[in-house]
């Protein structure tokens, strides 16, 4: 597949404005008490990720943190034991993970905010029995 000169001159510019847009890693270090990646950024900002905030990340142990590779752009770091990388921009904008992955963190922080309404809800369909049983809930208690 050949690729033309206005292909080629408009990846460029893509990239050059990418790399103008978001600072790059100069490094990165594990901190295993407060179970931590950090990011330094030409920035001068320092990001310190929680290990648990970052998808594949949490139980990952410090040699695989130790083993990275920062890429020439300098927008991403991978870690090859983890088969894992991140891209600064995405962190930049608040994502540590997939699609999947992220909805699924956001499902979990939603799940446990708690309201007036909610409780109020709560409490009304305690009054009428609760949450109804699911199917395989019932069986179980029908083999028993």
């Amino acid at each position: 597949m050949a690729i033309s000169d206005e292909e080629f001159q408009a990846a460029n510019a893509r990239a050059n404005a990418l790399l103008n847009a978001f600072p790059t890693i100069e490094s990165v270090l594990f901190d295993a008490p407060s179970s931590r990646l950090h990011l330094f950024l030409s920035s001068g900002l320092l990001l310190g990720l929680p290990l648990t905030s970052i998808e594949g990340f949490a139980n990952a142990s410090s040699e695989a943190l130790a083993q990275f590779e920062i890429s020439p752009s300098g927008l991403t770091v991978f870690f090859p034991a983890l088969n894992s990388e991140i891209y600064v921009p995405g962190v930049l904008q608040g994502f540590f993970g997939s699609k999947n992955w992220m909805a699924a963190q956001m499902g979990r922080a939603g799940g446990a905010v708690s309201s007036q309404s909610k409780a109020a809800a709560a409490k009304a369909n305690g009054k009428l029995g609760g949450r109804p049983r699911k199917k395989s809930d019932t069986l179980k208690l029908a083999e028993t």
